[in-house]
């Protein structure tokens, strides 16, 4: 989301790209840290996601491996709750942990729970408008200065095409913090964690979080530099 060139609202930026360097090492040394930590329950991730969804009444939503480190993630599309290798087939503390809060997505999606249909919607809007922007950002700046569109000119119609993208980043805060207060409880209820246990696995839920709120502040602050831009112009 950084526009590769330099400009005095780049500052804007800094705070964001300081957040983000912090949520990506906080989240894989938290994670290491309890990858090394085998589960009380001796069940991989993908048991513990079956038994979440069986407790759930939810049928017909899948548990496979995926492709990747941490690629972890459900697809409300297919209704499939896909683990990264690891996390799939081992029994500790980290993969319980991730395993519980896609199946919190599962249990969002069964519930029809309005942030993650919002988030579902808005999606393929979020992911052609922040492709496309940069394409009318870049020629609103450099090359086609002065050209419109029904009168809107393309810089514009790049912020309003970005601002998708910017949404769907904050849409997914509540979605992803709504998902681990999920899969606390349903480790908790279920017996699926032991009481020594329960602390790491909010730290490592805690840790992936981070990675949310960072994406959303770095949208947010790049949206208002973009304007900040367009009004000195």
């Amino acid at each position: 989301m950084l526009v590769p060139f330099w400009d005095p609202t780049m500052v804007l930026l800094i705070p964001a790209i300081i957040l983000a360097a912090y949520a990506q090492a906080k989240v894989q040394s938290t994670y290491r840290r309890f990858s090394e930590v085998r589960s009380a329950s001796g069940r991989s991730g993908r048991e513990i996601a079956q038994a979440i969804l069986s407790a759930n009444g939810i049928s017909g939503v899948g548990v496979e491996p995926g492709d990747g480190f941490l690629s972890d993630h459900y697809d409300p599309i297919h209704k499939v709750v896909r683990l990264s290798p690891h996390n799939y087939q081992e029994s500790t503390v980290a993969a319980i942990s991730v395993a519980a809060h896609e199946c919190g997505h599962a249990i969002q999606h069964a519930r029809g729970y309005l942030p993650l249909q919002a988030r579902t919607a808005i999606f393929p809007l979020a992911n052609i408008g922040t492709t496309l922007s940069w394409i009318f950002i870049f020629g609103g700046l450099f090359f086609l200065r002065g050209v419109a569109v029904m009168g809107v000119s393309l810089l514009d119609i790049g912020i309003f095409l970005f601002s998708f993208g910017v949404l769907f980043q904050v849409i997914t805060l509540p979605v992803e913090f709504d998902a681990s207060k999920r899969a606390l409880v349903q480790l908790n209820h279920l017996g699926l964690v032991a009481p020594a246990e329960q602390e790491g696995a909010k730290k490592v839920l805690d840790a992936a979080a981070l990675t949310y709120v960072a994406a959303a502040t770095a949208a947010v602050l790049q949206l208002v530099r973009l304007l900040m831009i367009r009004d000195r112009r």
